[in-house]
Parts: C-alpha cells; structure tokens; sequence
C-alpha cells in the first residue's frame, strides 16, 4: 500500500503527460511551439508543474488556461458523501490538496486547489480506475474540508504518539498523568484554539458521541461543524483543558467552570472554560473573549439608528434612574452598557461594576465580580457598594426581586443605574420587573428606558451583489419587489463561502416617558405597552433590521432569522 501512495512516475509517462497539455494547448490557438519549447526548459531546471510556468512566464492566463481544459469552478461543496473517502488515501488528499466531491458512474468529481496540476489528475485516474473530473475551489476550502473529515495534523502525530489511549478507552475513569502532558495533545490543544482565533469564533464546542468527537466553532453567532475527532482522544483533550482552566481532572460526575488566560500576537484573550457531563464523556465549550475588542467600541459604532441614538444619549445625560439592556445570551448587551459606561466615564464620577464574571477590563472603573460560593451575590455586593459613595453602577444581572430591589431603590436615591434582563423586547422588561415583586409604582418612577438588540451578520464587503429576496422576506418586511435594491453575499474565500462575515446590532429603544409611566401603575401587560411605545414613535427591532437590509448592510433573510414575531391584527 505505501508504494501506490508514493506513485513514482516513470520518466516517459511524465514526458506523455507534459507533451499532452501542451498540445492541447497548442491546438486551441493559446500557445506556440516555441512558447511550449521554453516552458519545458524552465521545467528541467526548477521540477514545477508546466501550466504553473506558462502562466509565469505570462503565455497564458491561468483563466484562460482552465477555460481552455474545460476546468469548472465549485463555489461551494455542500454536503460530502463519506463513502467517497474510501476511494482516495488520507495521504494523497494532503499531498495534493484535493478533496473527491461526487462520483457519477466512471466519473470522479475532484475538488482540487489546483486543477492544472496534470500529473496529480493522471495519479488519481490509475490509482481509482475512474475518469477523473478535476473542479477549481480555492486552497482555504480545501483545507476547510480535510480538517472537517481527517483533523488536523496534530491529531495523526497525537494518535501515533499516545500509546496509553487504549487504557483510557476502556476503563473511562483513570488517567495517567504522564498522557495529559504528552506534547501531541498540548499541540492539538493549541491548534483548536489558534484555529477559532484565526475563524474569528466566539465559541468552541467539543461534542462526544458514541463513534467521535464532533468540533465546532460559533461564527458570526452560528455554529458551523469543523472537523471530527477519534472518540478515544476525549479523556485526554478535556483533561489538558481542565489542567490549563485550573479545574479539577480527577472530578467527571458534575459540571465544571475554568479561565484561561493568555497572550497571542500582542492581543489579550480570555477564555471561559466549561465542561459538562454526557453519556460519552464531559463536553466542552470554551467562550473566547477579546479583552482589546472592547476598546474599538464606540455609540457611534454601535449600530443605532440616528433616533435610537438620540434617545440612548438622554438616558445617559441623566443623573441618576435605570437603564435597562435586554435580549438573549450572546446579543451584545454586556457590550453596549461597557460601551455606554465608557462615553459618561470621567475622574469627577465614581463608576463601579457587579459581574459574574468580568468579561472586559475597563480603564479607571472599579470592577468587581460575584462569588456565590463565598456568600457574594449580587445583591450583596450592591448594598456593599452603595457605600462606597458610587455616582454609577453596573449590575451584571437582575435575576431576583432582592437584586432588582436594590437596583431600583438605588436610582431612586440618586444613582445612575446600568443592568440587563433576559426578556424578548423593551416592553417585557417592564413587565418581567412588576412580575417579580417589585411595586409599579417603582418601576415607574425609577426606569428611564429599555435598549433591546439582537445581532445579525453583516453581509460580506468582498462578494457583495445587488439580489431580489423571496417572496417570503417581501412579506415580512412588507415591501413591492419593484420599489427598492437588496445586497446579498454570493460567497467567497473571504467569509468562508457563507455570503456574510462579521455582526451588527438591530435595536429597540424604549423610553418611559410620562404617558408610559401612568400606564404602568396600572400594571399593564407587556403588549399593551408596546402598543403605547409604537405611538410614541418607538422603532422596532424589525422596523431597523428592516432598515440595515435597505442600506446594504444585512440581508431580510437575517432579519426574520432573529427579529420574526408573531404580529397582532
């Protein structure tokens, strides 16, 4: 088996191979003798690929040279039959960067970085029996595609090299020490990390089952699956985890929480360390935080609309009352009250924080993070702070009535307050407040306004195109297909053949005017004080979604993604 992998090319084949290409290209008009004659002497001296020469020596253009051999382009290569992996080794897809994509009777559609590569073409056809169809897709997909189905490197040399695994499977409940400081696991380690740092993920997800581990990232808010793992390797990778979050490795039975932090290329990152017990062994997600990122932040950079933004800016020109930002995990809030307590921030005013945990460090604002197991909640830590003589405060979470108690009571007393809440628009926040216990009439008097958001990717700026949505989406943003021009992202090498790369906030700002507060004494419900906002001139999330998709920036498909409501009639 190793010599038809290392497929030695006896010099006359090679000679046949070169003299082919190069008539046919001869043939089409693209090359003359002469041409063909100087790319066969620069191949003697420099071993390289004879359409590679021609095309630097500029005799033809590498489009031309793939038009002319009939080569298509695959934008994208969609689902992989993992029979088709049978056909052709591990070894020859790495070496030549190829990746088979569909068999059609004798025909093997290969994708392949480079499809002029003839030899690599001629290898195939005698090693497979079948006619070989080659397919241009650009290097980065490739690679996408063998680290999804075989892994990194590092988890062949990890394999090779960790001779206890075996233990390890059977028993699943002993470790040897010596496995998790082995260097393979510490280099696959490192390489998942530096991989999502290079995707630009916010989240890693290690996922055991029965057969393997299945990794993804969350990109852009969306989890995309980026490789599989050997089952056998999960004691070791979450145990090398644990060992850098400071976590027990001994303990499996319950849930674990870790930190991790460190240095990469000058950038101070953070990671949140996980883990959690399954049937086939403890998943793993790792949040990965940018502390630098938060300094890019700016309210003019946020996303608001010009409105919105006016109304944000009287919340926070404000002395003292609460101001609320609400939406689900993983929307931005924490980052639009950082970036909120970064523009009041200044040495005449006293700003202090409750987080659990701190996610970003904040120059010259006194953080402080809870500890439930030590007695400091919340709640705690508020009546703590309240004196220290604080002109701000941030808390992390309204989670309780005795937190949301606390809160309130300070903006009363002449404290400008920041926090979230878990509620699906402005209005529910509100009402989420007087469901816990708190009186109307206290919320009334203390809540300026309400700021909820959610993020949606932002189409990408290298494949963006002028496009006609679904009928579907016209329906929803309630709009004639002749009366306006939507952008979509075709897909390309830069945001990784989704159409989309990066995110931006849509957002609802609710302002508890007079009006509003009067309604809410009379404990309304959270539709009725919608209702009551949208007469005010409130812009819904949907109504700016549908705002960003007009001016290019997201698509209406995103929109209905994450902003789609049920509305009343």
């Amino acid at each position: 088996m190793a010599k038809i992998c290392n497929f030695p090319l006896k010099g006359n084949r090679k000679a046949a191979v070169k003299k082919l290409l190069g008539e046919r290209i001869i043939e089409a008009g693209l090359l003359t003798k002469e041409q063909l004659n100087e790319a066969l002497r620069v191949q003697t001296q420099t071993g390289e690929l004879l359409g590679s020469i021609l095309i630097k020596l500029g005799f033809i253009s590498e489009k031309n040279l793939i038009r002319m051999l009939n080569i298509q382009e695959l934008k994208s290569t969609g689902t992989i039959d993992r029979q088709l992996l049978k056909i052709l080794p591990e070894q020859i897809i790495r070496q030549y960067k190829l990746f088979p994509v569909k068999k059609e009777g004798r025909r093997l559609f290969v994708a392949m970085a480079d499809p002029l590569n003839v030899v690599a073409i001629d290898n195939l056809r005698l090693l497979t029996g079948l006619d070989i169809e080659p397919l241009k897709v650009n290097e980065k997909e490739i690679n996408s595609l063998i680290e999804k189905h075989f892994g990194l490197p590092e988890v062949e040399r990890a394999l090779q090299e960790l001779t206890a695994e075996p233990e390890i499977e059977a028993t699943g409940e002993i470790i040897e020490e010596t496995i998790i400081d082995e260097a393979p696991i510490i280099r696959l380690v490192n390489s998942l990390i530096t991989k999502a740092i290079d995707e630009e993920a916010s989240d890693i997800h290690l996922e055991p089952f029965e057969h393997s581990i299945r990794v993804r990232y969350r990109i852009d808010g969306l989890l995309r699956e980026v490789m599989n793992l050997p089952r056998k390797m999960i004691y070791a990778i979450v145990s090398r985890f644990k060992i850098m979050a400071n976590m027990d490795i001994a303990e499996r039975r319950i849930p674990q929480d870790g930190r991790i932090s460190f240095k990469l290329a000058g950038r101070e990152l953070d990671f949140r360390v996980s883990t959690l017990p399954t049937i086939f062994g403890e998943k793993v997600v790792v949040r990965i935080l940018d502390k630098e990122s938060i300094k890019n932040y700016t309210l003019e950079k946020l996303g608001l609309a010009q409105e919105n933004y006016q109304r944000f800016i009287q919340f926070l020109k404000r002395a003292y009352g609460v101001i609320l930002a609400t939406g689900p995990t993983g929307s931005g809030k924490t980052t639009t009250l950082y970036t909120a307590l970064n523009f009041i921030n200044s040495v005449e005013r006293n700003i202090v924080t409750v987080e659990d945990p701190v996610e970003y460090m904040l120059e010259g604002i006194n953080q402080t993070q809870v500890n439930v197991k030590a007695g400091a909640t919340f709640a705690s830590y508020l009546r703590s702070i309240l004196r220290q003589d604080p002109d701000v405060i941030m808390v992390g979470e309204i989670r309780d009535f005795e937190t949301a108690e606390i809160a309130l009571r300070a903006a009363t007393t002449g404290h400008l307050v920041f926090s979230t809440l878990h509620t699906n628009d402005a209005s529910g926040a509100i009402t989420r407040l007087i469901d816990m216990g708190v009186e109307p009439f206290m919320v009334a008097s203390s809540v300026l306004g309400v700021v909820a958001q959610r993020l949606v990717r932002k189409i990408c700026p290298h494949c963006k195109h002028p496009c006609s949505p679904e009928e579907a989406e016209m329906v929803f943003a309630g709009i004639k297909p002749d009366e306006v021009v939507f952008y979509s992202g075709r897909g390309c090498e830069q945001c990784n053949y989704t159409g989309y790369r990066g995110r931006i906030a849509i957002f609802e700002v609710l302002t508890v005017s007079p009006s509003l507060q009067s309604l809410i004494l009379k404990r309304p419900s959270a539709e009725d004080l919608r209702q009551a906002s949208l007469k005010e001139g409130m812009i819904t999330l949907k109504e700016d979604g549908i705002q960003k998709a007009l001016a290019g920036i997201t698509t209406l498909k995103e929109i209905m993604r994450v902003a789609y409501r049920e509305e009343k009639v």
